[in-house]
């Protein structure tokens, strides 16, 4: 069984700095995919910290009104999308579950750990076709997909969840790098029988030090997920800054022009470098390239942590936020060409 600590996660900046030897202050972190330009934290009042946790606080409300969840969907505020990637597996009995192969290892790891067959489902199965569906009874898709940025459109995800609904099967779509409106979202047909959405303030709202999200579901694995969870789950401070970050549509509709952006701007940057074909979503830019390794210390050495993956060889840029940094990567990436060639 693998060791949870020992999954390799972005963000990892204090490990680097020792590996490098380079102080914590010195680095551009773009390892982690997480909006570089979060939201505006507000004060927080002295009476949230000192009071328990309300779930009469209508937070639940707010997450449906903020993705176009009907009032159906069980809404279930968890500590981040982790809490619920690790309390999912437990609710089922041992059984076979696909998970997409490269995707975020705490999926696998989690339904693995629980005693579940954990199936691997590739690029390759996915432009085969859908009929893999028929040896699984839970399907765990991240959408769009971490690392590769690979979407899928929801008229394809409801059809897998109609197949899996029949037979008693679940269908998780993991939300994390999906803003709220996007036609691809399945949070405005949740609260169906086996559908679970993941949802998260870490990436787009950039607040994942605050560890808040939500699952939207049905009725059976709410109150599952409720009671693994236990009481308090999300803390009041949480709670507090969850509701008025999800209700500041005047900031998420000017993130999201930004992000869209920086986004199409850090692709440019790297094609313009000899590193064409990047795919991503809003918040990074995925590189499948032989070697990216020797592109990963090369930037490292520089102070620059990127996200380094093995199978296959590919690198994830998270954006840079100031234009300081963008000039401090532009410059990390010139004069490279000798290992961009390899």
């Amino acid at each position: 069984m693998t060791d949870p600590s020992r999954l390799a996660h972005g963000g990892r900046l204090t490990e680097a700095a020792r590996r490098w030897n380079r102080p914590v202050d010195q680095w551009l972190d773009l390892s982690t995919g997480i909006n570089p330009l979060g939201w505006p934290v507000p004060d927080i009042p002295a009476s949230v910290w000192q009071r328990l946790p309300e779930d009469n606080d209508d937070l639940e409300a707010v997450v449906r009104d903020w993705c176009g969840a009907p009032a159906t969907s069980v809404c279930v505020p968890v500590p981040g999308s982790q809490a619920a990637i690790q309390a999912l597996p437990r609710l089922r009995r041992a059984c076979r579950v696909g998970v997409p192969e490269p995707g975020y290892a705490e999926h696998a790891h989690c339904w693995a750990s629980a005693g579940h067959v954990v199936v691997p489902v590739t690029d390759a199965d996915l432009a085969a076709g859908d009929d893999w569906l028929d040896a699984l009874d839970v399907v765990v898709w991240i959408n769009p997909n971490n690392p590769t940025g690979r979407r899928l459109e929801r008229d394809r995800l409801l059809g897998w969840l109609a197949r899996l609904q029949a037979r008693g099967g679940w269908l998780v779509v993991d939300e994390a790098f999906l803003t709220a409106g996007d036609s691809a979202s399945l949070a405005a047909v949740s609260g169906q029988p086996g559908l679970v959405v993941l949802k998260s303030l870490g990436k787009f709202f950039g607040l994942a030090g605050v560890r808040a999200g939500a699952v939207l579901t049905d009725a059976a694995i709410g109150e599952g997920l409720r009671v693994v969870t236990g009481p308090w789950a999300l803390s009041g401070p949480a709670r507090f800054l969850m509701a008025r970050a999800l209700q500041d549509t005047r900031w998420q509709d000017s993130a999201e022009s930004h992000l869209r952006g920086a986004s199409q701007r850090l692709g440019e940057l790297l094609a313009g470098l000899g590193l064409p074909g990047t795919q991503g979503t809003l918040l990074f830019r995925y590189l499948p390239h032989p070697g990216a390794g020797h592109l990963h210390a090369e930037l490292a050495r520089q102070g620059i942590l990127v996200r380094h993956f093995d199978r296959p060889a590919a690198l994830r840029l998270g954006l840079p936020g100031p234009e300081s940094d963008w000039q401090r990567l532009a410059r990390g990436l010139e004069g490279m060409s000798f290992v961009i060639d390899q």
